[in-house]
C-alpha cells in the first residue's frame, strides 16, 4: 500500500509542478470564481462549449496549495471533450469519493487517476482544497456570476 500511496503523491506533485490547462481561455463561454477562505485557495475556471454542448476546452487560473492546483489540473484533463451530463456525473463521483468514509471500488474505477485524492480524506481540512475546482466548474456550467466559496 505504501508504494501505491507514493505513486499517488507523485501524481499530485507532478500536476502541481506542471499543471495542465492553466491560464486564461480566449473566448470562454463561462468563467466562474471559487475561493476557499480556510486556506486562501482561489481558482477561476473557464469553459468553452461546442454546438453539441460538449466542453471543448477547460482551463483554470489562480493560486493555491499543491492539492488545489493538482485537482484543478486533473479536473481540466478529465472534463475537456465531455458532455455536460458526463462532467456533472464525474463531479458527483469525485465529491462522493471525498465525502464517503468507505467508497465503493466501482467509484474508484470510474474516477481512474482522480482516485489519487482519496488519501486527502485523512486530512479533513484539505478536502476543501481538493474539491474547490469541482465546485467552481459546476458554477461555470450553471453560469453563476460572482464568487462561490467552499463554506
Amino acid at each position: 500500500m505504501s508504494d501505491l500511496r507514493e505513486l499517488y503523491r507523485s501524481l499530485i506533485l507532478e500536476h502541481n509542478k506542471r499543471p495542465r490547462n492553466r491560464g486564461p481561455l480566449a473566448g470562454a463561454d463561462f468563467t466562474a470564481e471559487g475561493f476557499n477562505p480556510l486556506c486562501g485557495d482561489k481558482v477561476l475556471v473557464h469553459v468553452k462549449f461546442d454546438l453539441d454542448g460538449r466542453l471543448t476546452h477547460v482551463h483554470f487560473e489562480g493560486h493555491g496549495c499543491a492539492i488545489a492546483t493538482a485537482s484543478a489540473s486533473m479536473m481540466t484533463e478529465s472534463t475537456a471533450g465531455e458532455a455536460r451530463a458526463t462532467v456533472e456525473a464525474l463531479r458527483h463521483d469525485f465529491l462522493s469519493l471525498m465525502q464517503d468514509a468507505n467508497p465503493r471500488q466501482e467509484l474508484r474505477d470510474v474516477l481512474g487517476e482522480l482516485a489519487v485524492f482519496e488519501g486527502v480524506r485523512e486530512f479533513p481540512a484539505r478536502i476543501k482544497c481538493a474539491t474547490l475546482a469541482w465546485h467552481t466548474i459546476q458554477a461555470a456550467l450553471d453560469g453563476v456570476e460572482g464568487r462561490i466559496t467552499t463554506e
